[in-house]
């Protein structure tokens, strides 16, 4: 049975900084694709960041680009989103999903976790 348990959510001030995490268990840990997606209230889900474990060069949203870093752990089964000057709008619930692929389609993925809440506010 795969299992996606995310954690590392919490309230931020602008500027800030917080690392997700996403351990992985129930299937081979390097033959999934990983991806974060973020969903705010009233707005759509929506693609933030994914490593693939082939080790071609990870994809990131524009809005995160140079401010976010996904990087995975295959010895803990756990993949990481660094999210650094953070801004009100990056407030969102956060879910780490695996596919058998990266892209930047959530219905590629068709594992989800239960996701992480993100509030950056002063």
């Amino acid at each position: 049975q795969v299992q996606l348990v995310e954690s590392g959510g919490g309230l931020v001030q602008p500027g800030g900084s917080l690392r997700l995490s996403c351990a992985a268990s129930g299937f081979t840990f390097g033959r999934r694709d990983l991806g974060w997606f973020r969903q705010a209230p009233g707005k759509e889900r929506e693609f933030v960041a994914a490593i693939s474990w082939s080790g071609a060069r990870p994809l990131y949203a524009d809005s995160v680009k140079g401010r976010f870093t996904i990087s995975s752990d295959n010895a803990k089964n756990t993949v990481y989103l660094q999210m650094d000057r953070l801004q009100p709008e990056d407030t969102a619930v956060y879910y780490c999903a695996a596919a058998s692929w990266m892209t930047m389609s959530d219905r590629n993925y068709g594992y989800w976790g239960q996701g992480t809440q993100v509030t950056v506010s002063s």
